[in-house]
C-alpha cells in the first residue's frame, strides 16, 4: 500500500491510460482493442464473409471499423444463453466538416469543423489539439482505408481576452460556428495546405485523398493525482473507461455453460440510430449468426435470449463537491466508492428490481461495493445503451457505471479505485454462469 492507495489500482489505472492514449479516435478505439483480441488469440469473423465456430472458440467481428463485438463460445452449450456487457467507443468532440479550410484577417487560416454530442465548449478553449480518424485514399486504382493521427500539437481554439469579452465569465454563449474554430496557422499555410498535411503523414499524394471522417484530439497531459494518488484524470473517460474495463473482464474470464460477450458500440453520443450504433442491428445480427452457426434454430435462439443477461457499462456522475445541491437527496454517488448502479423511472436506464438483484449478488460475491445513482425528480437525465440496444434484441438488462466529475468536457476525473472495482465485478459477471427463469428467479453456477 502507498498513500492508502493498493498498486494495483495504479497499475491498472497506468494500462486504463495507454488504452485511451491510443484511442484518439473510435476508429482507433475499435483498432486497439483489436490489438487486444488478437493478442489473446481470438479469430477476426469479418461481417461480408461465412462465420464457422466451434465450441470452445473465441471470436470478434466489426461494423464500420467503429464498433466491435468479441465473444467467447462455451464448450457446454445444452442449455445456453448469452452474457453481454456494452460499452461505446465514441466520446464528445468537434468533426471537421469536408470542406475545412477558412480564411480570416492577418493570413490566419482556421478549419471549420461542427460539434458531435453534448461536449462542454469551454473545456476546449486554450488546449493543445490534434486530429485524428480515418481517411479513405486511392491506392492502386482501389479505395482503402487508413487510421490517421497526427502526433503532434497542431491546433488551439484560442479564447477572446476578458478586456474584450467582459461577459466571459457571466455566463457567456458560445457559438459553434464563431467561437469554437481552431486555429491552424498565422500565415505559414495556405489553403490547400490542409490535404497537403494529410497526405504527407498518411505518405500519399493529395490528389489520392478521396475522404476524411476527422475529428479534434485534446492532447493535455493523463495524471494520476492528488497527494495521496486518489483521482485519475483523462480525455475520453466517457466511456472509455467502461470500454476498457468490459473488455479487460471478458477477456480473463471463461464460462462453458454460456456465450459471453464484449460489445462495444459507436455513436452513443449522438443517439445510436446509427448502422453502426447501439440501435442498429449490428449485435441481433451477430447473436442471430453466432446461434446459426452453432447449428441451432430460430426457436433456440429465441430461447437463449429469454434466459440471456445484459450490463449496459457507461459512466455515472459523481457528486460535484462544489454543488451538491444538483443531485438526488439520496441516490447520488461519490468517486472511489465502488460501482454505481443507475436507475430512472420513464425507463432511459434499464435496470430494474430482477436486474439489479442479480448484479448485486454478483457484486457481494466479490466484494465490491456498490452505489446508486437517480437523477433529481425535477431533472430529465439522459439514455444509455442498455435500452436504446433493447430494441433489437430485448432481455434482462441493467445500467451501471463508474462515478466521474466533468462528464463531457474534453479533461475528465475519476477515482482511482473505481476501475478496479469494475474489472473484478465484470470479471465475476463473465465467470458465472447465471441461469435465468423468466423473471421468476435465478440460480448461480
Amino acid at each position: 500500500m502507498i498513500g492508502g492507495i493498493d498498486m494495483n489500482n495504479i497499475e491498472i489505472s497506468k494500462e486504463l491510460l495507454t488504452f485511451i492514449d491510443s484511442s484518439k479516435s473510435m476508429f482507433h478505439t475499435v483498432d486497439t482493442m483489436k490489438k487486444y483480441f488478437d493478442k489473446a488469440g481470438y479469430t477476426f469473423l469479418p461481417e461480408n464473409a461465412k462465420w464457422k465456430i466451434k465450441k470452445g472458440g473465441n471470436y470478434y467481428t466489426t461494423r464500420n471499423n467503429s464498433s466491435i463485438l468479441a465473444f467467447q463460445v462455451g464448450e457446454e452449450l445444452s442449455d445456453y444463453h448469452f452474457q453481454i456487457t456494452a460499452a461505446h467507443s465514441d466520446s464528445p468532440t468537434y468533426k471537421v466538416k469536408a470542406v475545412p479550410e477558412m480564411e480570416a484577417p492577418g493570413e490566419h487560416l482556421k478549419l471549420n469543423v461542427e460539434g458531435y454530442g453534448g461536449m462542454i465548449d469551454s473545456t476546449w478553449f486554450d488546449k493543445p489539439l490534434s486530429l485524428a480518424g480515418r481517411v479513405l485514399v486511392r491506392e492502386n486504382g482501389n479505395i482503402v482505408n487508413k487510421l490517421f493521427n497526427i502526433d503532434k500539437d497542431i491546433l488551439m481554439i484560442p479564447n477572446v481576452a476578458i478586456h474584450l469579452n467582459r461577459e466571459v465569465n457571466n455566463g457567456y454563449a458560445y457559438n459553434k460556428q464563431v467561437d469554437l474554430l481552431p486555429l491552424f496557422s498565422a500565415g505559414e499555410l495556405k489553403k490547400g495546405d490542409f490535404d497537403k498535411m494529410i497526405a504527407e503523414e498518411l505518405g500519399v499524394k493529395v490528389e489520392d485523398i478521396v475522404a476524411k471522417d476527422l475529428f479534434l484530439v485534446n492532447r493535455q497531459r493523463q495524471c494520476i493525482w492528488g497527494y495521496k494518488d486518489e483521482f485519475v484524470s483523462t480525455p475520453k473517460l466517457d466511456d472509455l473507461q467502461c470500454a476498457f474495463t468490459s473488455m479487460k473482464a471478458f477477456l480473463d474470464s471463461k464460462n462453458p455453460k454460456a456465450i459471453n460477450v464484449c460489445a462495444v458500440f459507436d455513436n452513443e453520443e449522438v443517439g445510436s440510430n446509427t448502422k453502426q450504433g447501439a440501435m442498429s442491428t449490428f449485435m441481433k445480427d451477430a447473436l442471430k449468426r453466432i446461434n446459426a452457426s452453432l447449428g441451432f434454430g430460430t426457436d433456440e435462439y429465441h430461447q437463449a435470449v429469454a434466459k440471456s443477461f445484459l450490463v449496459s457499462c457507461d459512466n455515472a456522475h459523481a457528486v460535484h463537491p462544489n454543488h451538491p445541491e444538483l443531485y438526488d437527496p439520496t441516490n447520488r454517488t461519490f468517486m472511489n466508492k465502488g460501482i454505481v448502479i443507475k436507475e430512472a423511472a420513464n425507463q432511459k436506464y434499464t435496470t430494474d428490481a430482477f436486474s439489479r438483484a442479480v448484479f448485486l449478488e454478483i457484486c457481494k460475491k466479490v466484494d465490491v461495493p456498490t452505489q446508486y445513482f437517480a437523477n433529481r425528480s425535477d431533472k430529465v437525465g439522459g439514455s444509455t445503451l442498455g435500452n436504446l440496444s433493447n430494441i433489437q434484441v430485448s432481455l434482462h438488462a441493467l445500467d451501471i457505471g463508474v462515478a466521474q466529475l466533468g462528464m463531457h468536457s474534453s479533461y475528465e476525473t475519476c477515482g482511482i479505485k473505481d476501475t478496479g472495482y469494475m474489472v473484478i465485478a465484470l470479471k465475476e459477471f463473465f465467470s458465472t454462469n447465471i441461469k435465468i427463469d423468466c423473471a421468476d428467479g435465478v440460480i448461480f453456477e
